[in-house]
C-alpha cells in the first residue's frame, strides 16, 4: 500500500481501523474515509436516525460511536440517496473525528490533511 495509517478517536486516541481496509476516501457531499472494517472499538446504534440536514438529507444511518469515549465518530448508511447508495452497510469515518497515525513516518495527523490514494468501489 502506498501509504499505511491506523486511524485513531480523536479524543481518547483509541484505536478504530486502519487503511488496509479503506474502501473509499468519501464522496463531494462527504467529507469521511469509508472503510470495509473496523475494529471492536467502534460500536453502532441499534436505531436508525434519519438525516435532516445535508449531507445526509433523507438518508437513514445508523451511529457509529468510540466504545471507549462515546464520541460519535461517523455513521454506516442504510438507505441512502442515489449519489450515495454504493456506501451502504460500509463503515464511513467523518474526517474531523478522526486522527491518522502515518506509519512510514511515525506522525500523528488529522484525517482531512491526509490524501489517500483514490481506490474504487
Amino acid at each position: 500500500p502506498e501509504l499505511c495509517a491506523v486511524f485513531h478517536c480523536r479524543d481518547c486516541w483509541t484505536v478504530l481501523g486502519d487503511s488496509l481496509q479503506l474502501c473509499s476516501a468519501g464522496t463531494a457531499r462527504l467529507d469521511c474515509l469509508v472503510c470495509f472494517k473496523v475494529t471492536a472499538d467502534v460500536v453502532w446504534e441499534e436505531s436508525l436516525l434519519v438525516g435532516l440536514e445535508a449531507p445526509l438529507l433523507g438518508c437513514a444511518y445508523n451511529a457509529l460511536c468510540c466504545r471507549s469515549c462515546g464520541l460519535a465518530v461517523g455513521f454506516i448508511l442504510y438507505s441512502a440517496t442515489s449519489d450515495l447508495a454504493s456506501l451502504r452497510g460500509l463503515f464511513c469515518f467523518f474526517k474531523d473525528r478522526i486522527l491518522c497515525y502515518l506509519l512510514e513516518n511515525q506522525m500523528v495527523v488529522e484525517a482531512s490533511k491526509v490524501d489517500f490514494p483514490a481506490v474504487t468501489l
